[in-house]
């Protein structure tokens, strides 16, 4: 999944690639001349007095050591360059994939985990790319050329690099074999304690107004716990690492020492030769550990690149139409035909043979228990779910054959959890019309009663929001969402038990403002208290999935008894309360 995921968002910048080879077979050539050079420079210069030899030599060391810091130079820029632009894409496509996820999608990954797919996996990846571009390509040719250029100086001393090479790589080959089920794990604990912390900050007032903190430190603790000791035993692999790299280093260093001392006292080899020697293979010993290093890079980079494919592998369960439908013969309406819904591995439907309508300037209630699907009814028009049997049509038209952004143009949504964004209240009134002016939002905010608060806000239509609308109670941030959909105008209204967080007064100026500016669209109300929609032009009663009753408030009252408990239900908590 590694090399699939590089090669597919790679691929547009071949030309910096291109370079980064260049500039480094560039910078790596120069390298190699040096230990050379310094060898003629001692046996043919120092050892023969020849300061002219010297200074001429001296200066083409320098040139070539000029040569090597501005292609090293270029090759990091353009590597950088490719690297950030890999990780810009690919984080646009995992960002893309995720804003196409229907609900099941969403809820198969948890917002934890493509939080962190998004970001911390990305990054991993991303970096491997740097690191390639910045060493993994230098270090095998620093290899071959290093193992060239040392049998060049001495041929009988290279058995020693065959020894050092094979001794630090059977070693770290051990410790990367060791570390790939690690870096797996640690990704699944950034995954918990990401989702810990997510939690935590969300609920911190139900937290606190349960005294649940202990126990949340504790979850908490746990959680960091485990990934402190996930990462202390990567690090003691680390640990065993360098010093390793660094005792083979040295042993090698005492070994050409040793025997490369022998031959000069032989006559066999000079100084400048074994001095050149040594160097290249510290040169060949540092493009080991740095390949190594990268190979150890690799494993976790594997696991984020699974992690990342995963997501721009998994389809949506709600697919764009091949051939959408862009010119709908209805304004206004909403049907529900034999439409049935059921969870991917659920025993039974949640929804099953609902068949009713939503007709312009009427306005249709549903009701029913905890649990008898009407959140996931409302998900069905939006076709944030696709049903799994019959058919939901939007003005005449089945919603899976409908233009998606022309079918989201349709429908004004007010969720059963209002949210709003960071930034001012213009800001999130122009997610229901980018080009609403002040005084058409000043208009929406008075309909959703939330006109009187913003004026008092310091700054009014310019008044900061926090994320998730934060610094505002439960009430305003239902009457700004609601005010939100208003601005935008649509044809069918749904309201997802939007009236909840309001007080019985407000909620009925609200709808009876509602109600003046809704005239000729069609409106959906999902509530839980009757004086909600006792008015409503048709009530749709859910139990179970199923539709029991359809009607008036009195026709109901008088014929389905699942209605009828859930008015004795409510006029006795009310009783009770009085």
């Amino acid at each position: 999944m590694l090399t699939k995921l590089i090669n597919r968002f790679i691929r547009p910048y071949w030309s910096l690639l291109v370079g980064v080879l260049v500039f480094q077979l560039i910078a790596t050539a120069a390298s190699l001349s040096l230990p050379n050079l310094n060898a003629r420079i001692i046996d043919n210069g120092v050892a023969m007095g020849d300061t002219g030899y010297i200074l001429r030599n001296g200066a083409i060391m320098l040139a070539v050591s000029v040569v090597q810091a501005v292609s090293q130079v270029i090759a990091v820029y353009f590597g950088a360059k490719a690297a950030m632009s890999f990780g810009r894409d690919v984080r646009a496509a995992v960002f893309e994939r995720t804003l196409s996820f229907s609900t099941r999608e969403l809820n198969q990954f948890g917002a934890p985990s493509l939080i962190t797919r998004t970001t911390n996996d990305v990054q991993q990846v991303q970096m491997l790319v740097l690191m390639t571009c910045i060493m993994m390509v230098s270090a095998p040719i620093t290899m071959t050329g290093g193992v060239f250029m040392a049998l060049r100086e001495d041929l009988v001393l290279s058995w020693l690099i065959l020894v050092a090479v094979v001794l630090l790589g059977s070693v770290i080959g051990v410790l990367i074999w060791r570390m790939t089920p690690l870096f797996q794990l640690n990704q699944v604990k950034i995954d918990t304690i990401n989702r810990v912390v997510r939690e935590q900050i969300t609920g911190i007032r139900v937290i606190r107004a349960f005294t649940r903190e202990p126990l949340e430190r504790k979850r908490f603790d746990t959680a960091n716990s485990d990934i402190m000791r996930l990462a202390f035993a990567i690090g003691t692999l680390f640990a065993v690492l360098f010093p390793f790299v660094m005792f083979v280093m040295n042993l090698g260093s005492v070994g050409v020492m040793w025997f490369g001392a022998m031959r000069v006292d032989a006559g066999d080899m000079q100084i400048g030769q074994l001095t050149a020697f040594l160097q290249y293979l510290m040169q060949i010993l540092m493009s080991v550990m740095m390949s190594t290093m990268m190979l150890m890079m690799a494993p976790r980079a594997a696991v984020c690149a699974n992690r990342i494919m995963e997501v721009l592998n998994t389809p949506s369960s709600v697919v764009p139409p091949a051939a959408p439908v862009t010119d709908l013969p209805e304004h206004g309406t909403v049907r529900f035909e034999d439409v049935e819904f059921a969870y991917p591995g659920a025993e039974a439907p949640v929804l099953s043979g609902l068949n009713f309508e939503l007709r312009p300037g009427q306005t249709t209630a549903v009701v029913g228990s905890t649990g008898a699907g009407k959140s996931t009814l409302v998900n069905l028009i939006p076709r944030l779910f696709d049903v799994t049997a019959g058919r939901v049509l939007v003005d005449g038209v089945d919603v899976r054959e409908i233009d998606p952004d022309l079918l989201w143009s349709r429908i004004g949504l007010v969720p059963q959890r209002p949210y709003l964004f960071g930034g001012t209240v213009k800001s999130n009134m122009a997610y229901g019309d980018p080009d609403a002016s002040d005084e058409q939002i000043w208009q929406a905010l008075q309909i959703a009663q939330a006109a009187d608060f913003v004026a008092e806000m310091d700054g009014a239509l310019n008044a900061a929001i926090a994320q998730g609308g934060a610094n505002v109670s439960g009430g305003q941030r239902q009457r700004l969402s609601i005010a939100r959909a208003v601005v935008k105008r649509p044809e069918i209204y749904v309201f997802d038990d939007a009236f909840s967080a309001l007080d019985v007064a407000t909620d009925a100026r609200l709808r009876a403002a509602l109600a003046s500016h809704t005239r000729d669209a069609a409106v959906l109300i999902v509530a839980q208290r009757v004086s909600t929609i006792r008015q409503a032009d048709q009530i749709v009663v859910l139990e179970h999935g199923r539709i029991v009753g359809v009607g008036g408030h009195d026709e109901l009252l008088a014929g389905c008894e699942t209605y009828r408990e859930i008015v004795e239900s409510q006029r006795s908590i009310e009783e009770a309360a009085a």
